[in-house]
């Protein structure tokens, strides 16, 4: 059957729709504020047969979307050596080389039956407060193997045939230091699967199981058409980049995320062939994880294409199996957030190599994973792990975003006044960072100053972040972002990292401070094609000094926004000589 345009159009967004109130429903009931108000968590609806991709919600995490499709087929594959699944099953695990991410993501994922049948799964992430190991927050940059991480849990029942199994939150809970946010966290993405469940089943009595089938399959169409249109609009041949993370936290030596992407007819290859082999440090990547890293990069590149395992079909991957971008267990991958970065930015590169217009410039980079840690004076313990922000890329239509979250997410930051809330801290800044945007005709966004004075009497603090040495690169000409900066003060004055963005084991004492400085985004174009007054602007707005808009853009601009014009023609004639 062929299902019309108008009906077609009204159920994906039905069925957007369902994904995007399981979102709202967790976000609005978990207890952890990086779910509830950092919105790290995700919904999707994946196919019954090979758990690929059919729908995802628009306010959660697209890398968890991607990835989740490896782990449903986790699911199945478990289920099929276990007799199959049955109504009223749910499945839970963490598991990171098995559709996983990192061991703080705890995956449910649960059959919808129809008719007897499995019609579609549904799927719940969240990034869990604590799920042990040797750090509160679980970003161990010192880890060298995933026991070091935390709890790993393989897919296993929670529900079997809808009872309950408490043995399992019994163990999950034994292993966290705060039981109480797992509960609140694991009941919101059941009560966010129920939801959907009840949602679907209503779309199903009113549009049939098979029209909705069909038009899950038409969407999927749609998206590859669309995906290899889009490829066929870039130029034929091999676009290589390469980037560099700073070091993987035990061993202070730069590790390569190399990219060689060819264009052919309808078909794009990504070989990553050429990066660093598996190190020891915790940021090391399955190969899940780099396929939805890329399927990321590629949906912000070719926005118009539905967000579905349609966009992939048409790309073929070729990844080491012994580099960090394929890794199995045990090695450690906690940090994966700051590759997957990476592989976005190489990503960005490689595609403004071939067609610059829509070109984006690399963002900040980086999550600056920070957890502050200890005990109230009552004895209660208290973890704030939280992310922070910097700027985003320039493009070809305009400036970078001051002050975004990382493009692997929609998430937002969480605001100071919950953590302050939260915990026992004080913001005494949080700010835009001046110049830290790369210059360009169009301007890289501006990253954050954060600083954090701790209130209690002791805390254990560590840092997980990236581009302290390799900086977010401009496109185009652009140039690049500022470096990430972190500062920590202790009794015999200010400190910084001897590894620039990881460090364990800082021992904070009650008045004393932390400073993050994280990078800006790219830059777009050449810098002295911007327009001099889009410059005098920025100098008005404080974005850039009147230092570096002499020197980086070769316009002469007083503190007050105003050009010198005069100045500024011999300043360019004399550069020109």
């Amino acid at each position: 059957m062929t299902v019309d345009p108008v009906t077609l159009a009204i159920l994906k967004g039905r069925l957007e729709q369902i994904a995007d109130e399981m979102d709202a429903t967790l976000f609005r009931s978990a207890f952890n504020p990086i779910i509830a108000e950092a919105h790290d968590a995700s919904h999707g609806l994946y196919d019954a047969i090979t758990g690929d991709t059919l729908v995802q919600g628009k306010s959660g995490l697209p890398i968890f979307v991607g990835v989740m499709s490896f782990a449903v087929k986790a699911v199945i594959e478990k289920a099929a050596e276990r007799g199959g699944v049955h109504e009223g099953d749910v499945w839970i695990f963490n598991d990171p080389y098995d559709g996983g991410t990192h061991l703080s993501d705890f995956r449910l994922v649960k059959p919808v039956f129809r008719d007897g049948a499995v019609f579609c799964y549904l799927a719940s992430v969240g990034h869990w407060h604590d799920v042990g190991g040797n750090v509160p927050g679980n970003y161990n940059p010192a880890a060298t193997e995933s026991f070091q991480e935390g709890m790993l849990i393989p897919p296993v029942k929670l529900y079997d045939r809808g009872a309950f199994q408490q043995d399992i939150v019994d163990i999950l809970s034994a292993n966290s230091r705060l039981p109480t946010s797992l509960y609140g966290d694991l009941n919101g993405q059941i009560n966010s699967l129920e939801l959907g469940e009840k949602r679907l089943h209503a779309l199903l009595d009113e549009y049939g199981a098979e029209t909705t089938r069909e038009a899950l399959a038409t969407l999927r169409t749609r998206a590859a058409t669309m995906m290899r249109a889009c490829i066929d609009q870039l130029p034929k041949g091999t676009f290589t980049a390469e980037d560099w993370l700073d070091n993987d936290g035990i061993v202070d030596e730069p590790l390569k995320i190399a990219l060689d992407m060819t264009v052919e007819d309808g078909r794009l290859v990504l070989d990553f062939t050429r990066s660093s082999a598996a190190c020891r440090g915790p940021v090391n990547i399955s190969r899940a994880t780099t396929v939805a890293a890329c399927y990321v990069a590629l949906k912000h590149v070719f926005g118009d294409v539905p967000a579905n395992a349609g966009v992939l079909e048409p790309v073929e991957f070729r990844i080491d199996p012994d580099s960090l971008l394929a890794v199995t267990a045990p090695k450690p991958v906690g940090g994966y957030t700051e590759t997957i970065l990476r592989l976005i930015d190489v990503v960005f590169q490689a595609v403004a190599q071939a067609v610059p217009t829509p070109a984006m410039a690399c963002a900040y980079g980086t999550i600056n994973a920070l957890s502050l840690a200890g005990h109230r004076k009552n004895g209660a313990r208290w973890v704030m792990f939280s992310f922070f922000g910097g700027g985003h890329g320039a493009h070809g239509a305009g400036d970078g975003l001051n002050h975004g979250n990382a493009p692997i997410s929609t998430a937002t930051i969480p605001p100071l006044e919950i953590l302050e809330a939260a915990y026992p801290v004080r913001f005494t800044q949080w700010t835009l960072r001046p110049d830290s945007g790369g210059a360009g005709e169009y301007r890289g966004g501006l990253g954050a100053v954060y600083e954090i004075e701790l209130l209690e009497e002791q805390a254990d603090v560590f840092l997980f972040g990236e581009r302290g040495k390799y900086p977010p690169r401009g496109v185009v000409g652009g140039g690049d972002g500022a470096l990430n900066r972190f500062h920590y003060q202790q009794d015999d004055g200010e400190h910084r990292p001897p590894m620039a963005s990881k460090m364990l084991g800082i021992d904070l004492r009650r008045g004393q401070r932390l400073r993050l400085e994280t990078p800006g985004g790219g830059g777009w174009g050449e810098a002295r094609n911007r327009d001099p007054e889009a410059i005098a602007a920025d100098v008005s707005a404080g974005f850039v000094s009147p230092e570096a808009a002499r020197a980086l853009y070769a316009v002469v601009v007083d503190e007050n926004g105003i050009v010198d014009a005069q100045a500024t023609a011999a300043l360019r004639m004399r550069e020109v000589a």
